[in-house]
Protein backbone atom coordinates (compact mmCIF):
# COMPACT_ATOMS: atom_id res chain seq x y z
CA UNK A 1 0.00 0.00 0.00
CA UNK A 2 1.24 3.45 -0.92
CA UNK A 3 2.12 5.88 1.89
CA UNK A 4 -0.30 8.85 1.59
CA UNK A 5 2.40 11.19 2.98
CA UNK A 6 4.94 10.23 0.31
CA UNK A 7 5.51 12.93 -2.30
CA UNK A 8 7.88 11.87 -5.12
CA UNK A 9 9.06 15.42 -5.85
CA UNK A 10 9.93 16.03 -2.18
CA UNK A 11 11.87 12.75 -2.12
CA UNK A 12 14.19 14.24 -4.74
CA UNK A 13 15.19 17.17 -2.53
CA UNK A 14 18.70 17.02 -1.14
CA UNK A 15 17.41 17.77 2.36
CA UNK A 16 15.16 14.70 2.18
CA UNK A 17 18.04 12.33 1.56
CA UNK A 18 19.72 10.21 4.24
CA UNK A 19 22.59 9.45 1.86
CA UNK A 20 23.71 13.07 1.53
CA UNK A 21 24.59 13.81 5.17
CA UNK A 22 26.31 10.41 5.36
CA UNK A 23 28.35 11.25 2.24
CA UNK A 24 29.18 14.78 3.43
CA UNK A 25 30.10 13.53 6.90
CA UNK A 26 32.39 10.86 5.46
CA UNK A 27 34.17 13.48 3.34
CA UNK A 28 34.56 15.84 6.29
CA UNK A 29 35.90 13.09 8.55
CA UNK A 30 38.36 11.90 5.92
CA UNK A 31 39.54 15.50 5.47
CA UNK A 32 39.92 15.90 9.25
CA UNK A 33 42.17 12.81 9.35
CA UNK A 34 44.54 14.24 6.72
CA UNK A 35 46.68 16.46 8.98
CA UNK A 36 46.75 13.77 11.67
CA UNK A 37 48.16 11.18 9.24
CA UNK A 38 50.27 13.45 7.04
CA UNK A 39 53.32 13.48 9.32
CA UNK A 40 53.70 9.74 8.68
CA UNK A 41 52.85 10.02 5.00
CA UNK A 42 49.62 8.01 5.22
CA UNK A 43 46.30 8.49 3.52
CA UNK A 44 43.05 7.60 5.24
CA UNK A 45 42.72 4.44 3.12
CA UNK A 46 46.24 3.37 4.07
CA UNK A 47 45.41 4.07 7.73
CA UNK A 48 42.29 1.88 7.77
CA UNK A 49 44.22 -0.84 5.95
CA UNK A 50 46.85 -0.73 8.68
CA UNK A 51 44.09 -0.90 11.33
CA UNK A 52 43.01 -4.27 9.98
CA UNK A 53 46.60 -5.50 9.80
CA UNK A 54 47.26 -4.41 13.39
CA UNK A 55 44.31 -6.59 14.39
CA UNK A 56 44.95 -9.56 12.13
CA UNK A 57 48.73 -9.49 11.54
CA UNK A 58 48.10 -11.43 8.32
CA UNK A 59 45.07 -11.57 6.02
CA UNK A 60 44.28 -12.52 2.44
CA UNK A 61 43.94 -9.54 0.14
CA UNK A 62 40.44 -10.77 -0.74
CA UNK A 63 39.37 -10.82 2.92
CA UNK A 64 41.00 -7.43 3.51
CA UNK A 65 39.03 -5.97 0.61
CA UNK A 66 35.80 -7.39 1.99
CA UNK A 67 36.53 -6.06 5.45
CA UNK A 68 37.23 -2.55 4.13
CA UNK A 69 34.57 -2.62 1.38
CA UNK A 70 37.28 -1.93 -1.19
CA UNK A 71 37.72 -3.53 -4.60
CA UNK A 72 41.07 -4.86 -5.77
CA UNK A 73 41.57 -1.87 -8.09
CA UNK A 74 41.59 0.40 -5.04
CA UNK A 75 43.28 -1.93 -2.57
CA UNK A 76 46.20 -3.10 -4.72
CA UNK A 77 47.83 0.34 -5.06
CA UNK A 78 47.28 0.98 -1.33
CA UNK A 79 49.06 -2.27 -0.43
CA UNK A 80 51.80 -1.59 -2.97
CA UNK A 81 52.48 1.82 -1.38
CA UNK A 82 52.39 0.39 2.17
CA UNK A 83 54.80 -2.32 1.03
CA UNK A 84 57.18 0.29 -0.45
CA UNK A 85 57.03 2.14 2.91
CA UNK A 86 58.08 -1.07 4.69
CA UNK A 87 54.84 -1.57 6.65
CA UNK A 88 53.44 -4.56 4.77
CA UNK A 89 54.60 -7.53 2.76
CA UNK A 90 52.58 -9.43 0.19
CA UNK A 91 53.13 -13.02 -0.81
CA UNK A 92 51.28 -15.70 -2.71
CA UNK A 93 50.19 -18.74 -0.75
CA UNK A 94 52.26 -21.82 -1.59
CA UNK A 95 49.16 -24.04 -1.48
CA UNK A 96 47.22 -21.80 -3.87
CA UNK A 97 49.18 -19.18 -5.78
CA UNK A 98 45.98 -17.36 -6.73
CA UNK A 99 45.67 -16.23 -3.11
CA UNK A 100 47.75 -13.25 -1.99
CA UNK A 101 48.37 -12.69 1.72
CA UNK A 102 49.20 -9.30 3.22
CA UNK A 103 51.28 -9.39 6.39
CA UNK A 104 52.33 -6.64 8.74
CA UNK A 105 56.05 -6.04 9.23
CA UNK A 106 57.86 -5.00 12.41
CA UNK A 107 57.88 -1.43 11.05
CA UNK A 108 54.15 -1.72 10.50
CA UNK A 109 53.63 -2.87 14.09
CA UNK A 110 55.71 0.05 15.37
CA UNK A 111 53.55 2.44 13.36
CA UNK A 112 50.57 1.57 15.56
CA UNK A 113 52.17 3.28 18.57
CA UNK A 114 52.97 6.34 16.48
CA UNK A 115 49.29 6.63 15.55
CA UNK A 116 47.61 5.66 18.80
CA UNK A 117 46.78 9.33 19.49
CA UNK A 118 44.80 9.74 16.24
CA UNK A 119 41.32 8.51 17.32
CA UNK A 120 41.32 10.71 20.41
CA UNK A 121 42.69 13.68 18.47
CA UNK A 122 39.87 13.38 15.94
CA UNK A 123 37.24 13.05 18.70
CA UNK A 124 38.64 16.18 20.38
CA UNK A 125 38.55 18.03 17.07
CA UNK A 126 34.88 17.11 16.54
CA UNK A 127 33.87 17.97 20.08
CA UNK A 128 35.84 21.23 20.05
CA UNK A 129 33.63 22.34 17.15
CA UNK A 130 30.56 22.03 19.42
CA UNK A 131 29.34 18.81 17.81
CA UNK A 132 29.61 16.99 21.10
CA UNK A 133 29.01 13.31 20.44
CA UNK A 134 28.93 10.97 23.40
CA UNK A 135 30.39 7.49 23.22
CA UNK A 136 26.86 6.09 23.48
CA UNK A 137 25.64 8.24 20.55
CA UNK A 138 28.66 7.26 18.47
CA UNK A 139 27.98 3.56 19.11
CA UNK A 140 24.31 3.98 18.18
CA UNK A 141 25.21 5.79 14.94
CA UNK A 142 27.81 3.16 14.10
CA UNK A 143 25.29 0.34 14.60
CA UNK A 144 22.76 2.09 12.38
CA UNK A 145 25.32 2.67 9.64
CA UNK A 146 26.45 -0.96 9.75
CA UNK A 147 22.79 -2.03 9.38
CA UNK A 148 22.57 0.09 6.23
CA UNK A 149 25.85 -1.33 4.92
CA UNK A 150 24.63 -4.88 5.55
CA UNK A 151 21.30 -4.18 3.86
CA UNK A 152 23.10 -2.88 0.77
CA UNK A 153 25.67 -5.69 0.60
CA UNK A 154 25.55 -7.76 -2.54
Amino acid sequence: MKDPNFHPVEALRLGSQLCFPIYACARKITTAYTPLLKSLGLTYTQYITMMVLWEEQEITVHDLGERLYLDSGTLSPVLKKLESMGYVTRARKKEDERVVVASITEEGRALEQKLEHVPEALACQINRKKAVITQKEAERMKKGLYRIIEALND
